[in-house]
């Protein structure tokens, strides 16, 4: 964990938020720093993710959560749930639920990025949560919290966007974590290519349909990248 490694991997990500066109100021850089030095080292004990390399986390993980960032701002409520009662002043935050979170991606990323949003990581695996909860504590992240269950046995979250990442087909997502979503809000899967045989499947079963797609250039990592917008029809 020399200094060395830790100015180099604050470099590389100050570059590719930069490429990303996502504003990540110097305490939010040395978080996500902090963060992959910790993934790497409670992945030696508890296996977080396949990818054992922390550069390669940084690309694969941390960038590629960050990728999601310019196209969630684009549909968060700017006033979080209360955008739409047309209050002039309102201290609730976005609140944001990331489902099949793992070792917190995108969820922990999204966190230190957006610390006006409220994020949730929920996963079935309590050594991952445990993780999740760690991280809040060591980087000072009032706004992450994780919850320990199956996203189908939570109690109804009220979330202005649910989001996963390599979770479950749409249609699955949607019909385990749809109750979450509050009135207006959105279901967000990032995925690799487009998957239009999901797609299909998602809308025969009409409930939710796709709005949008956004196509994610993720500097350093040669590989298609969506992400895939979804509301109740």
């Amino acid at each position: 964990m020399s200094s060395t490694n830790r100015e180099q991997l604050t470099q590389c990500l100050r570059a590719d938020a930069a490429a990303l066109d996502v504003a990540l100021d110097a305490t939010q850089l040395e978080k996500l720093v902090e963060y992959l030095f910790q993934l790497e080292r409670w992945n030696k004990t508890y296996n977080l993710t396949a990818i054992r390399d922390i550069e390669a986390m940084r690309i694969q993980h941390v960038v590629d959560s960050l990728a999601v960032l310019p196209a969630l701002n684009r549909i968060v409520p700017r006033s979080g749930s209360e955008a739409a009662t047309g209050a002039t002043e309102t201290h609730v935050r976005a609140k944001i639920m990331d489902v099949g979170s793992g070792g917190g991606l995108p969820g922990v990323v999204v966190a230190i990025a957006r610390p006006d949003w409220m994020v949730t990581c929920v996963d079935a695996v309590e050594k991952k949560t445990a993780f999740i909860r760690h991280m809040s504590g060591v980087l000072d992240l009032p706004n992450l919290d994780a919850a320990h269950a199956r996203v189908e046995r939570l109690a109804r979250a009220d979330c202005d966007v649910v989001i996963s990442r390599a979770f479950a087909s749409l249609a699955d997502f949607a019909r385990l974590s749809g109750k979450h979503v509050n009135e207006g809000g959105t279901l967000a899967a990032m995925k690799g290519k487009q998957p239009h045989d999901e797609i299909e499947a998602l809308h025969g079963e009409g409930q939710w349909r796709v709005t949008h797609i956004d196509e994610l250039q993720v500097p350093g990592l040669d590989a298609e990248r969506c992400v895939v917008f979804m509301r109740r029809v």
